[in-house]
């Protein structure tokens, strides 16, 4: 009989994972030796138990998807698979970018998803059928010569008001997007700049030439 697929999962939302964990255990040939609600535990589990796969949602606290960089780097063994809501395909990129071998939508069914993650495990990858036409063109896309150029429209317009020194609520009034949703996406601007702060972000928007259209008052 084969060893069971040792399997850490990450959300930030309880119930929905308890459900997850329900349906891998259920399968009969995943064991959950751990359970996390944001990035730092997940990494410092993957660090410390070494499972053969990791499964992160993108949005939770701490960023999902600099959780799977950090595991890959700390436990190159471990695959990474991101279970999320978001159809983004720029975050489908970061996913894989990031080292994730597959990228799975959280409508998906509990029989595909034990599908996806055994195939994960024998070597495969995995993007959601509805997502991989935008994948392949994203990374048909000629590649860009600034690092600020890298950034999505979206992710240049949420620079722009950081830069004119709106707060994350306050960007996320302006475009009509949730505040965790501004986070995420100033998760992935950083990733993107190679900076650590938002200030730095900024400094780089302006040498860019990315003028705030509207100085805060």
């Amino acid at each position: 009989m084969a060893d069971p697929i040792r399997v850490l999962v990450a959300d930030d939302h309880p119930l929905f994972r308890e459900g997850v964990v329900g349906t891998l255990r259920r399968a009969g040939e995943m064991e959950i030796v751990a359970e996390a609600s944001d990035a730092a535990a997940a990494v410092r589990l993957a660090r410390d138990l070494l499972p053969d796969l990791a499964l992160l949602d993108v949005a939770m606290p701490g960023g999902g998807l600099q959780a799977a960089r950090d595991i890959k780097a700390a436990c190159p063994a471990t695959r990474v698979v991101m279970l999320t809501v978001s159809e983004d395909e720029d975050d489908v990129l970061a996913a894989m970018k990031a080292g994730a071998s597959g990228y799975v939508l959280k409508g998906v069914s509990a029989t595909e998803l034990v599908a996806v993650l055994r195939a994960v495990c024998a070597g495969e990858a995995y993007v959601s059928p509805a997502l991989a036409g935008r994948l392949l063109g994203e990374l048909s896309r000629p590649r860009s010569l600034g690092p600020v150029d890298e950034l999505t429209d979206r992710e240049r317009e949420v620079l722009e008001l950081v830069a004119a020194g709106l707060s994350n609520q306050e960007v996320g009034r302006r475009l009509g997007l949730a505040e965790k949703t501004i986070k995420h996406y100033m998760t992935n601007i950083l990733g993107k700049l190679q900076v650590g702060s938002r200030v730095e972000a900024a400094l780089l928007a302006y040498k860019a030439g990315l003028a705030p259209n509207e100085p805060r008052r």
